[in-house]
């Protein structure tokens, strides 16, 4: 997160990262490993906030102190992995005296340009979680990572040749998954945090819903409702999919769903302004929408529930 007025420092390179850090130059152009207990923190102020031009996964635990990230603190007492993709911008406040260790996995986007893993690599959300969304992984999480990294490692300080890139990426591949594997872990471990995060997001679908104002504007957006949460939007919808099966977006339609057939049982209103009333522009989307989660058209719906109160009636 970047502070109003605050200028970004660009990182184009792994070579100028090495330099920065006051460690020797790495081994390869588009790939390191750097260790932090080998680093010195960034003492320039106007490295605060700087925006990587590669990607960045790093494991950090034992921190002899606190860092800040965005608005958050951590203290890494257990092993905490971040994840950034190229051109996150990441603003960072480093106290001094700070003891780090863990390691720092740095991949440039040439690195894994025409291998799979570069369009692969789009589909780890995590990538675009934010910084207060990292991953807190157990002591034997930890180990499975550190095996993998120790491979890395290995290949990483062995002579180049023709065969070192694609079984790196193959590792990094693995140790991707993993990780996935453990923030999937995570929405669930964690579940009093992420139920309280549901049922935020339920209070504010029905107060939306329930809103005057909504005649007047358009529909919510995952953006919308994952900023008034505070979360980043992929976050958002991997916890609710852990968690219910369900992604924001679908949340945001069925929310729409219950509040549509609220309306069609009990007004008079037409379909078109129903939808004109839910934001939609063209009643045929908000029929489309209807008659794809219910099975049955607005109309159709409607008559059926006038139906069943006049044979309720009637007993």
């Amino acid at each position: 997160m970047k502070r109003p007025g605050q200028s970004v420092y660009p990182i184009k390179t792994i070579s100028e990262l090495h330099r920065l850090l006051e460690i020797e130059k790495p081994k390869h152009p588009l790939v390191s490993v750097i260790d932090f207990g080998k680093t010195k923190c960034f003492s320039d102020e106007s490295l605060r906030s700087v925006r990587y031009s590669f990607y960045c996964i790093a494991l950090k635990k034992n921190f002899a102190g606190k860092m800040k990230y965005g608005q958050n603190y951590y203290d890494f007492d257990e092993g905490v992995m971040t994840f950034f993709s190229p051109n996150q911008v990441v603003t960072t406040d480093i106290y001094p005296g700070l003891a780090l260790q863990g390691w720092w996995l740095v991949i440039h986007p040439d690195f894994i340009r025409g291998f799979p893993l570069e369009k692969k690599i789009n589909h780890y959300n995590f990538f675009s979680y934010e910084v207060t969304e990292a991953l807190y992984v157990s002591e034997d999480e930890e180990k499975i990572l550190g095996r993998i990294m120790q491979g890395i490692i290995h290949e990483y300080n062995t002579s180049i040749d023709h065969f070192s890139q694609e079984i790196i990426i193959s590792q990094v591949e693995s140790l991707l998954n993993y990780c996935n594997r453990f923030y999937h872990r995570q929405f669930i471990t964690r579940k009093t945090a992420s139920n309280e995060i549901l049922a935020r997001l339920e209070a504010l679908l029905s107060n939306y819903f329930k809103s005057e104002e909504l005649k007047h504007i358009r529909l919510p957006t995952v953006q919308d409702i994952a900023e008034q949460l505070h979360l980043s939007p992929n976050y958002l919808s991997d916890m609710l999919r852990a968690l219910t099966g369900q992604s924001t977006q679908q949340h945001i339609y069925a929310k729409l769903i219950e509040s549509a057939k609220d309306m069609l049982a009990s007004t008079n209103l037409t379909v078109s302004e129903i939808a004109f009333q839910f934001g939609f522009e063209y009643p045929q989307s908000f029929h489309k929408l209807f008659k794809k989660k219910t099975d049955l058209s607005p109309l159709a719906y409607r008559s059926s529930v006038q139906a069943g109160t006049s044979a309720v009636e009637k007993n």
